[in-house]
């Protein structure tokens, strides 16, 4: 295998995946389909939900905490069960998850941020890569469970290769992998485990990246809180992943802030039918919230023909429920000012449209109930103040508070299942039971949460 790789860096021949990878045999794809279950293109439409992984997405914010990529997995349950498998395996989940995100059109996807996939070290040098925009996507070496790291003069070339195509290259930590050494100097990032992570292994840590990575960023992974995100920003981390982004902390003494109470005025006139030459008038007072809701209107996600300049017209083009859950979007937004609280709206209305695309199969469910359901369940997360507060002068329909206040109602499925498809659930059965549940195939549900992340990148809110 990796004399092929040799072949094709001093330009004798391409390898093929058959040379890249063992040759996977009827054995090898029976065990990943029992493994890891993926969309099978020879498979019909009555085939069972239950056989369909989800495709997840985690972010990574930078030292900003705004969100600066993505890494891209399958969802963990599946991780685990291949854990112990052979390279074979691993090499089919890696090519897997690689075309699913080039059949997603990942670089449009990512917008300016970048992609992170930990992949296989012995995959490095397969064709599908070729596909990937290089310059959006971050490859992560990993060494096999038993087998261990290919060496590391057999990477150099190839990781050499890579970068010379514009990917960037992240390594383990050297720590706990230090077989990987002698390829610190061509690494981009460096992940570390945040529970790993204490003051004595972090200064190692930092001065061997100083040493012999000078260049590289240090990405911590799995940061469950925001004490821990402080505790790695003052080690000197620049990439951050985790719980930590949508943890909640006691805002009890906080309030609704100026903008978010005017707002709340406005709603409160457009909930007892004020005419739109009230609402405009009352939204020109506040010239910045004009300019916020003309950027909405005409951001890329609404793709209009011709851009709206004027505060009637896109009044008049929204409708009162549209306006209404824009508003809201607005209140949102407008009092989350620090850069956490960005990242939260981000995938809080990532979960909104999701919820809003899984529920055109079901009429009796209103598009912007769902919708509002999903952006608010992470208000209290974005504006900083308890979920009561932030709810009280909204006049949600009692749908909506049920789903909110009380995890109950018909609107509640549907959030706990883009909640699910969001975190990649650790249990295989609950998230699939939650896609069955309301009839909605799995490859549906994760169809639709890349759809709906591709919408929020674009909404320029």
């Amino acid at each position: 295998m990796f004399k092929a790789l040799f072949d094709w860096l001093s330009g004798r021949r391409r390898p093929t995946p058959q040379q890249l990878a063992p040759a996977a045999g009827p054995a090898d794809f029976e065990q990943l389909n029992r493994d890891a279950p993926l969309r099978d293109t020879a498979v019909g439409e009555n085939a069972p939900t239950s056989n369909a992984t989800f495709l997840c997405r985690e972010a990574v914010l930078g030292r900003d905490q705004r969100i600066a990529g993505y890494q891209f997995m399958l969802q963990e349950s599946t991780r685990n069960r291949i854990h112990h498998s052979s390279r074979r395996i691993h090499h089919l989940y890696a090519e897997v998850l690689v075309r699913s995100l080039i059949g997603a059109d990942i670089g449009r996807l990512l917008g300016h941020r970048r992609a992170f996939l930990e992949v296989p070290d012995s995959f490095l040098g397969h064709p599908c890569l070729d596909e990937l925009p290089a310059s959006q996507v971050v490859l992560i070496a990993a060494p096999h469970h038993e087998e261990g790291c290919v060496p590391s003069e057999t990477l150099l070339p190839v990781i050499e290769a890579l970068k010379q195509r514009g990917f960037g290259f992240g390594l383990p930590d050297p720590l706990v992998t230090p077989e990987y050494g002698p390829l610190l100097p061509l690494a981009d990032v460096v992940v570390v485990r945040a529970p790993a992570l204490d003051a004595r292994r972090g200064l190692q840590l930092s001065g061997l990246i100083s040493q012999h990575a000078p260049h590289a960023r240090l990405f911590t992974r799995d940061v469950p809180s925001l004490e821990d995100f402080r505790f790695a920003f003052k080690l000197g981390a620049a990439l951050f992943q985790g719980p930590f982004i949508t943890s909640r902390e006691d805002w009890s003494e906080h309030e609704l802030g100026p903008d978010s109470l005017r707002i709340a005025a406005l709603i409160g006139r457009l909930r007892h039918d004020a005419e739109t030459r009230e609402l405009a008038a009352l939204l020109k007072e506040d010239g910045a919230l004009s300019l916020r809701l003309l950027r909405y209107v005409n951001s890329a996600a609404n793709a209009l023909p011709t851009p709206i300049s004027s505060i009637e017209h896109a009044l008049a083009m929204l409708g009162q429920e549209r306006l209404y859950r824009w508003l809201v979007l607005l209140a949102c937004s407008t009092d989350g000012r620090n850069a956490r609280a960005a990242a939260a709206l981000e995938t809080a209305l990532i979960r909104a449209h999701l919820m809003e695309l899984l529920g055109h199969d079901f009429p009796q469910l209103k598009a912007d109930a769902l919708f509002l359901v999903g952006l608010l369940s992470l208000a209290d997360v974005i504006m900083q103040v308890p979920l009561e507060k932030v709810l009280a002068p909204l006049a949600l329909d009692p749908d909506i508070e049920a789903a909110l206040r009380r995890g109950e109602g018909p609107l509640f499925p549907l959030l706990e299942l883009a909640i699910a498809c969001e975190r990649g659930d650790t249990d295989p059965s609950r998230l699939h039971a939650l896609a069955d549940a309301r009839g909605i195939s799995a490859q549906r549900a994760s169809d639709c949460h890349l759809k709906a992340m591709l919408w929020a990148i674009e909404l320029d809110i």
